[in-house]
């Protein structure tokens, strides 16, 4: 059955009451307190916080960039709580495959490729270098989900919301459904962004993102917050 393609003001019309629905649903989001997670399961995930992301290089993004403090600010909170800090990171061959759909990046063993030093320097890191964009399907993290099975809360925050942010939190979510083992992943709006661009619109396709990782099982919170030291 051929799908038929719905007419443009029409589709136009329902994408706007749509994301509409979307931003006044988000809104409404309260922010959740970091010491209402157990140190013993949870794990902070930080996605390709990386400079060639952020600062460097043609995917580079101030919308990335501005992530970097509060990020940092959460690493260091999590590790005075004892919660390990985990970060992907984009690392690449120079004929990785992924450059048929965006320009080279983040080489392997480059300035683009290392973890922003606010973060590398808040907190002790797990670094897991990465090759595609779905940090859930390289071998280094297979090999930390299995040494790591106690972990079942994942806190997720990072970029792209819309590609690398959303393969992970989907695809671990699936995964967990598939072996009935629960998985809670917690994505807080503050703390995930994507680049804009021409035919990359990053405030519609935040929330479009958020809206699928929702839809597959996500928790969104408006923020992550806690006590700070006296």
């Amino acid at each position: 059955m051929r799908m038929v393609m719905p007419q443009k003001s029409r589709a136009c019309e329902a994408a706007g009451a749509f994301t509409g629905s979307l931003c006044d649903s988000f809104a409404a989001l309260p922010p959740l307190s970091l010491d209402a997670f157990s140190p013993a399961s949870t794990a902070l995930f930080l996605v390709d916080m990386v400079e060639g992301f952020a600062r460097q290089g043609p995917m580079a993004s101030r919308r990335v960039e501005a992530l970097i403090s509060p990020i940092a600010r959460l690493a260091e909170a999590c590790a005075r709580r004892k919660i390990p800090v985990v970060a992907f990171a984009d690392a690449h061959a120079p004929d990785s495959l992924e450059f048929a759909s965006f320009p080279p990046h983040c080489l392997r063993g480059t300035a683009e490729a290392a973890l922003c030093p606010e973060i590398a320097q808040a907190a002790p890191v797990t670094l897991l270098e990465k090759s595609s964009t779905n940090g859930f399907v390289e071998p280094v993290f297979d090999f930390w989900r299995r040494d790591n099975a106690h972990i079942d809360t994942y806190l997720v925050a990072g970029d792209c919301t819309d590609i690398c942010v959303q393969q992970f939190v989907v695809t671990a979510l699936a995964h967990g459904i598939a072996r009935n083992h629960p998985l809670r992943i917690v994505v807080p709006l503050a703390l995930v962004d994507t680049y804009d661009g021409d035919g990359h619109p990053a405030d519609v396709l935040n929330l479009v993102s958020l809206y699928t990782m929702r839809a597959a099982g996500a928790e969104l919170c408006a923020d992550i917050v806690w006590e700070k030291p006296s």
